[in-house]
């Protein structure tokens, strides 16, 4: 089994846990009340952006260990947002990459106001209200862990609950799944089964999406010069995370990194 197999499974019986702790009821009935309350475009945002990037918030990874274990929510993402970022991705899995969607509520209460994703492994519609719930702009939906149907479903609920999506693929057949119409279509250059990464892979995949689509290439991203490279092949989002975690001042790191574009 492959570690995305295994986080999959994982997820499976985390995902119950939640539903014992909070029922669907009860959730659907809490996200109906803020419903009113839209959230920032990330597509928006990146289409109209010079530099694109996603800074990630990602404490840990399951092929690094801990990247940065005392990073704070309450600080890192605003950082972010005060050095450039066009959105931000906040890691809310806790087993695998120490994340929580209370970061994302942190984020929030912090003074974060551009549009955030929430990066999860997601195969169950009632973690599409627990992201609604905490104030993600939108939801990241994964090809390789989903059918077509269960991926169709999922994107429509979360364009029900006015979230966008963010989906993404790894491999030319997955790229399918772009025809069910997501909001942004995501290159991930890292492959989840063996976790090895190739940014040849966007480039590589990027002339098969559909024209039209708001391109965003995932992961081993750590160049200005292969972002420039990217945006001349389509692409307008570039997620960037382990890049600044690692350093000392992650907000720094990514103003720095904007300048040299």
């Amino acid at each position: 089994m492959d570690i995305l197999q295994e986080i999959v499974a994982h997820k499976r019986i985390e995902v119950e846990r939640f539903k014992a702790q909070l029922s669907e009821r009860d959730i659907h009935r809490q996200v109906e009340a803020i419903l009113d309350f839209s959230t920032p475009s990330m597509a928006q945002a990146l289409s109209a952006s010079d530099s694109g990037i996603i800074a990630e918030f990602k404490r840990r990874s399951p092929s690094k260990g801990w990247i940065k274990e005392e990073g704070k929510a309450e600080e890192i993402p605003l950082a972010y947002q005060q050095n450039g970022a066009t959105a931000l991705s906040i890691l809310t899995d806790e087993k695998y990459f120490g994340g929580y969607d209370d970061f994302i509520r942190i984020a929030r209460r912090s003074g974060v106001k551009i549009p955030i994703l929430y990066k999860n492994f997601i195969i169950d519609e009632y973690q599409l209200f627990q992201a609604r719930l905490c104030g993600a702009s939108a939801v990241l939906l994964i090809a390789a862990d989903l059918s077509l149907a269960e991926c169709k479903s999922l994107l429509q609920t979360a364009h029900a609950l006015g979230l966008e999506v963010l989906l993404e693929m790894h491999s030319e057949p997955e790229l399918e799944y772009a025809e069910l119409g997501p909001d942004l279509c995501g290159i991930n250059n890292r492959n989840l089964g063996s976790f090895v990464t190739d940014v040849e892979n966007s480039f590589r995949l990027a002339e098969l999406l559909p024209k039209d689509a708001v391109k965003v290439s995932e992961s081993g991203i750590s160049n200005p010069d292969t972002v420039r490279a990217l945006r001349a092949a389509g692409f307008r989002g570039f997620l960037i995370g382990e890049n600044f975690m690692k350093t000392p001042a992650p907000g720094q790191a990514l103003s720095d990194f904007i300048s040299q574009l």
